[in-house]
């Protein structure tokens, strides 16, 4: 008669099993931290698939952008006119700015009239839309006049920014406020609002002081969603700046294209300074997203 054994079987499932597996061999390295775990078993795969995206990153953009200016040339030279200019007609344009000196001044005064609205608007909408997000009755308050003023573009104020500053930087860079101001400010707002009320009664309830609470709690939360605002920001800025530099100055990026082409149909310098301004745009973006890479800001509220 077969004996029939007292041990009980595994009611566990394959993929139960598998886990215990994992954590009995993690085991050993939980006195090194998580970090290290994860490391051991996973870096190398991770820096082998990491390495083939970074190498798509750079050749896709570039034969993508090579292939435009092969387009651009062949599609120039079909042309009996010649009105537009081609790539190397382009480049003339940009090497005669530089041979100029106009070059380095009309960038340096373009980036000098964004800087400053810029810095305006971030020092005077950010606190104001975080103390309007935390405290209610003051959203009550200023909400219907910032929905009326939010809509209003940036370019229907340049008679009054004219009217006020005159023909000149003031001009600029009050019109660049204005587009920068209202965007930030609502950013703001909506960052203050979306901290779960969980965090906030969890550090009233330690103790934390209002000082404690803005620093431990506010500031974390807000902080990941104020640099996506101040990525578009900034990217507003720069097309506020070259619009208000066709009407309301004598210098910069804006007023290089205007000037190019009432001045003798110069299409060379007009798409040499479109194509400058995408090139800093670019660059701006790209610093602007570096921040999101830095540790203190990249802390968010995880579900987990």
């Amino acid at each position: 008669m077969p004996v029939r054994s007292t041990r009980k079987e595994n009611p566990l499932s394959p993929q139960a099993r598998n886990l215990l597996l994992n954590l009995r061999f993690a085991r050993p390295m939980l006195s090194r931290g998580r970090p290290a775990l994860f490391e051991i078993r996973n870096g190398p795969m991770r820096d082998e698939n990491a390495a083939k995206p970074n190498l798509r990153v750079l050749w896709r953009p570039l034969a993508f952008i090579a292939v435009l200016l092969v387009l651009w040339e062949i599609e120039i030279r079909r042309q009996s006119s010649h009105l537009l200019p081609g790539p190397w007609g382009v480049v003339g344009g940009i090497a005669d700015l530089a041979r100029h000196g106009l070059l380095l001044k009309y960038v340096v005064a373009s980036l000098f009239r964004v800087t400053w609205g810029f810095i305006l608007a971030v020092v005077l909408a950010i606190p104001l839309g975080l103390a309007i997000g935390w405290y209610r009755r003051a959203e009550m308050a200023l909400n219907p006049i910032l929905q009326i003023l939010r809509p209003i573009s940036p370019l229907a104020w340049i008679p009054i920014a004219i009217l006020w500053f005159g023909v000149g930087d003031l001009a600029a860079i009050f019109l660049i406020f204005v587009g920068c101001f209202f965007p930030l400010m609502l950013t703001a707002i909506n960052a203050v609002q979306s901290i779960p009320a969980v965090y906030v009664n969890a550090a009233r309830n330690f103790g934390l002081g209002s000082t404690s609470l803005v620093y431990r709690v506010l500031y974390p939360a807000v902080v990941p969603n104020l640099i996506v605002g101040l990525r578009i920001t900034l990217g507003i800025a720069w097309l506020v700046v070259v619009a208000a530099e066709m009407i309301a100055v004598s210098s910069g990026l804006g007023f290089l294209i205007v000037d190019a082409r009432n001045a003798g149909n110069r299409y060379d310098l007009v798409v040499a300074g479109m194509l400058i301004i995408g090139i800093i745009g670019l660059l701006l973006d790209a610093g602007m997203q570096s921040l999101e890479k830095v540790k203190s800001f990249r802390w968010g509220y995880s579900e987990d």
